[in-house]
C-alpha cells in the first residue's frame, strides 16, 4: 500500500515543480510577447502615418504601370525532385494565364528519376519555352544544387538564343502565378536585386484540415505585416523561395562570391540565405505587395465575407501546402534546420543592429516553437488544479498553486493581453485575404500550429544531433500536388502515325527515312510528293493533340481578316479561319506555341484555339489577302492560283512547295523550335523579314539565311510550274 505522506510529497513536489516551470516559461513568453508587439506596432503605426501623408498626396498604382516597360528576357527557375503530374499543369497554366510572352522556363530534373524526366519530356514537345535540365549529380542532392545546374543550363540557352536574360525567378512546380507577376518583376528589376512577391497558400477544400491551412494563417499574417515591415526598417527582404526575382546583377555577383556558385549547397534554405547575403553587399530589395484594379487580372483571388478587396486582387503566388501532419513535420523541420541551424553557422551577425534584431527573430524559433506546445500543456494543468482545489468540489480550501506572487501574476495577465493582440492580429490578417469565416477559424487553427511546430523542432534537432553538424541535413523535400539542356518527346513517331491512317506503306516509309538526311520525315514525303498535304496536316494533328482543317486559302472571310491585326499575321504566320465554340480558330502550318496563343488572344481580346492546315495555304493566304499588289514571282504565282483555284488536285500541288522560312530552318536543323519561338518575340514584321531579324540576332549567318533563301526559291519554283498550261 502506497504511504499517504509519500504521495503527499510527490504532490507537494509536483505543484512546486508546476509553480517554477510556469514562472520561467511565462517569463520567456512575455519577452517573445513584448518581441512581437514591437513589430505590431510598428507596422500600425507606419501604415496610419502613410495614411495620413503618403496616399493623401498620391493615388495607388494600378496595372497600366505594368505596361509601360517594354519585355525584357526572364528566367523561371523549377527545381523538380518527384514531380511527376506536376509540371505540365504549371506550364499549362503559365501559357495559358500570363500576361507575358518573353520568359522561359528552366526545370531541373535528375539522372536518377526517370519519371519526372519523362513527364518534363512530354511538356517539352508541347511547350517550347519549357527546357529540361539534368543535374550532374544523382538525386535528391539540395534545392540550391538544383538550381545551380539549372543557372548554367540558362547561360547555355543564352548564349544559343543570343540573348540576355534581366531577372533570373523562383517557382516551385505546384505554384500557381498571378497573370501580371512577369510584369511587375519586368517593371523593378532594372532598379532593384530582388523583388518579393506574397504567397498565399490555397485554403484545403475541408474546414477541418487544420494541417493544411495552418499554413494561410501564417502566410497571411508573415506577408501581410511582418515582411513589409522588415522591409522598411532594414531594407532587407527574405526570399520565400517562390515568387522570387533576382536580378542579373545579383546573379552575377552571387557567382562571383561563390567562385561560379550562386546558390550556397550546405543549406536547405538557401534563399532565405541570399537575401541577406545580398542585404549585406548592398544590393536593393522589396517586397511588394501590388494590387489591381481589375478583377478579371486577379482570378485567383477568394471571395468570401470580409474579404478586403485591396488584400485579395494582390499579385501573389498560390499553391497548396502538406496536409498531413507528418509531410507538414517532415517541411517545416526543413526550414528550422536551414533558418536556425545552418543559418546561425554561416551567416554571420552583421554590424547593423537593426537587421540582427530580424536575424534574432528568425533565429528565435529553436525557442518559441518549443515554447508555444509547453505553455499550452502547462495550461491544461494549471486549469486543472485550480478546478480541483475548489472547496466546492474538494470540500477544503487550498493554497493557490501560483502562491499568490506578484511577479506572477502580472506577468500572466501581460501574457493574457499579448494572446489576445496575437488572436487578433491572426483573425485580421487571415480574414483580409480568405474572408471572416476561415479568419475565426484561425483560432483554433493556432493551438494546431503549435503542435506541428513543436514536433518539426524536435525533428530538427534529432537530425542535427544525429549527423553532428547542421550542413550535413539533406534536402528532405516535401511533395507537393497541383491545383544541361535537353529536350525530348512522348509523342509517337510521325512515321507510324501515316502509316496508321494509311496515308503511305512500310517501303514507302523506309525510303522517306533514308533519304530525309537532316530534314524532317514530313516535309521531306510532301516534297517528294508520297502524301499531301491534308494528309501531313491530319498526322501533325494527331501527333500533337491537335485539329486541323483542309483549309482553302481563298475563301476566307473578309471581315475577320480585316478585323485581324496584319502584325500578328505575319509575325506568328497565322491567319483566323473562322469561329467555334465562341472561339477563334487560328490556322497555322505548324503548331504554334501555347505562350503566343495567349499573347494573341490578350492583344485581339478574343480567345483562340489553332488548328493546323496543310502547308503553304497560310502563306498564299496572307499573300492573297494581305499582299495583292505584290508583284513577286510569288505574289503573281499566288494570285494565278487563285485564278485557278477549283482545279482539281492544283492547289495542294502548288501548295506543297510553299514552306515559311522558318519552318524551312526547322527543317533543316538550323534552329530549333525553342531558338525559333524566342526570336520570334522580338520580330516584328514591319521592320524586317524573319530572316533578316535571325541574322541580327546572330541565329544565322549571312551565309546560311542565303542557302535558306535558294532552298525556298527552289522550292517554290517547283510548286508554280505546275501553274503552267499543259503543253
Amino acid at each position: 500500500m502506497i504511504d499517504p505522506d509519500l504521495l503527499v510529497d510527490l504532490g507537494s513536489l509536483y505543484l512546486f515543480g508546476l509553480r517554477l516551470t510556469t514562472t520561467v516559461v511565462a517569463t520567456v513568453l512575455a519577452v517573445l510577447g513584448l518581441d512581437d508587439l514591437v513589430i505590431d506596432l510598428l507596422f500600425w503605426l507606419r501604415r496610419l502615418w502613410r495614411w495620413l501623408t503618403v496616399y493623401r498626396r498620391h493615388h495607388h498604382a494600378d496595372e497600366g504601370l505594368l505596361y509601360a516597360s517594354a519585355e525584357q528576357p526572364l528566367a523561371i527557375m523549377v527545381p523538380a525532385w518527384n514531380e511527376v503530374g506536376v509540371v505540365g499543369e504549371m506550364a499549362r497554366l503559365a501559357a495559358m494565364s500570363l500576361d507575358y510572352e518573353n520568359y522561359q522556363i528552366f526545370v531541373g530534373t535528375y539522372p536518377n528519376d526517370a519519371a519526372t524526366q519523362g513527364d518534363v519530356d512530354a511538356v517539352c514537345q508541347r511547350y517550347s519555352n519549357v527546357h529540361k535540365v539534368v543535374c550532374a549529380l544523382p538525386g535528391p542532392t539540395s534545392k540550391a544544387d538544383c538550381l545551380n545546374n539549372i543557372i548554367a543550363a540558362i547561360f547555355q540557352f543564352e548564349n544559343d538564343a543570343k540573348l540576355t536574360f534581366a531577372g533570373f525567378i523562383l517557382h516551385d512546380a505546384e505554384d500557381v502565378i498571378s497573370p501580371l507577376e512577369l510584369r511587375l518583376f519586368n517593371l523593378l528589376v532594372s532598379r532593384k536585386d530582388l523583388i518579393q512577391v506574397p504567397v498565399y497558400p490555397f485554403l484545403h477544400q475541408h474546414w477541418w484540415n487544420f494541417t493544411a491551412n495552418h499554413y494561410a494563417d501564417e502566410f497571411a499574417e508573415l506577408h501581410g505585416k511582418d515582411v513589409p515591415i522588415r522591409e522598411a526598417l532594414v531594407g532587407q527582404v527574405p526570399s520565400a523561395g517562390v515568387g522570387t526575382c533576382f536580378s542579373r546583377r545579383a546573379i552575377m555577383r552571387l557567382l562571383d562570391e561563390g567562385e561560379g556558385i550562386a546558390f550556397s549547397t550546405q543549406s536547405l534554405t538557401e534563399d532565405y540565405d541570399i537575401g541577406i547575403r545580398l542585404q549585406q553587399h548592398g544590393m536593393a530589395e522589396i517586397f511588394v505587395r501590388f494590387s489591381m484594379r481589375d478583377p478579371a487580372l486577379a482570378p485567383l483571388r477568394e471571395r468570401r465575407l470580409g474579404v478586403n478587396r485591396r488584400e485579395s486582387q494582390v499579385i501573389c503566388v498560390r499553391e497548396n501546402f502538406p496536409d498531413t501532419l507528418a509531410t507538414a513535420v517532415r517541411q517545416k523541420s526543413r526550414w528550422i534546420t536551414g533558418i536556425v541551424f545552418q543559418g546561425s553557422r554561416t551567416l554571420a551577425w552583421s554590424r547593423n543592429p537593426m537587421l540582427n534584431y530580424f536575424l534574432w527573430r528568425d533565429r528565435r524559433g529553436g525557442i518559441s516553437n518549443l515554447i508555444g506546445l509547453i505553455s499550452m500543456l502547462l495550461a491544461v494543468q494549471l486549469g486543472l488544479v485550480w478546478l480541483l482545489t475548489q472547496e466546492r468540489w474538494s470540500g477544503w480550501t487550498y493554497p493557490s498553486v501560483l502562491g499568490d506572487s506578484p511577479y506572477l501574476s502580472a506577468v500572466l495577465w501581460f501574457n493574457g493581453l499579448l494572446l489576445l493582440n496575437r488572436v487578433v492580429e491572426r483573425v485580421y490578417f487571415t480574414s483580409s485575404f480568405y474572408g471572416l469565416a476561415p479568419g475565426l477559424m484561425a483560432i483554433p487553427r493556432m493551438v494546431w500550429s503549435n503542435w506541428i511546430n513543436f514536433f518539426a523542432n524536435v525533428r530538427a534537432y534529432r537530425q542535427v544531433a544525429a549527423l553532428g553538424d547542421s550542413r550535413r541535413v539533406a534536402w528532405d523535400k516535401t511533395t507537393h500536388v497541383f491545383p544541361s539542356v535537353a529536350s525530348g518527346s512522348s509523342s509517337q513517331p510521325l512515321g507510324q502515325i501515316l502509316l496508321q491512317q494509311g496515308a503511305l506503306d512500310a517501303a514507302q516509309l523506309a525510303q522517306g527515312l533514308q533519304t530525309c538526311g537532316r530534314r524532317r520525315l514530313g516535309r521531306t514525303l510532301l516534297s517528294s510528293g508520297v502524301i499531301g498535304g491534308p494528309q501531313l496536316a491530319a498526322a501533325l494533328a494527331e501527333q500533337q493533340g491537335l485539329q486541323w482543317r483542309d483549309l482553302d486559302p481563298f475563301a476566307l472571310d473578309r471581315q475577320q481578316i480585316a478585323a485581324f491585326p496584319i502584325r500578328l499575321a505575319y509575325k506568328y504566320s497565322v491567319l483566323p479561319i473562322g469561329m467555334e465554340g465562341g472561339q477563334l480558330l487560328l490556322g497555322r502550318e505548324s503548331a504554334a506555341s501555347p505562350v503566343s496563343l495567349g499573347v494573341i488572344s490578350r492583344q485581339i481580346g478574343q480567345s483562340c484555339q489553332q488548328v493546323l492546315v496543310p502547308q503553304g495555304r497560310v502563306q498564299a493566304a496572307l499573300v492573297h489577302w494581305y499582299r495583292s499588289d505584290d508583284s513577286s514571282a510569288l505574289g503573281l504565282a499566288i494570285s494565278r492560283l487563285a485564278q485557278r483555284r477549283h482545279e482539281p488536285d492544283l492547289l495542294d500541288a502548288v501548295c506543297r512547295h510553299l514552306v515559311l522560312l522558318g519552318d524551312l530552318a526547322l527543317d533543316l536543323g538550323l534552329l530549333s523550335q525553342a531558338l525559333l519561338a524566342q526570336a520570334l518575340i522580338s520580330f516584328e514584321p514591319e521592320h524586317c523579314r524573319l530572316g533578316e531579324h535571325l541574322v541580327q540576332l546572330g541565329l544565322l549567318s549571312q551565309a546560311s539565311l542565303e542557302n535558306l533563301l535558294e532552298e525556298q526559291a527552289r522550292e517554290r519554283e517547283r510548286g508554280f510550274a505546275q501553274l503552267q498550261p499543259a503543253p
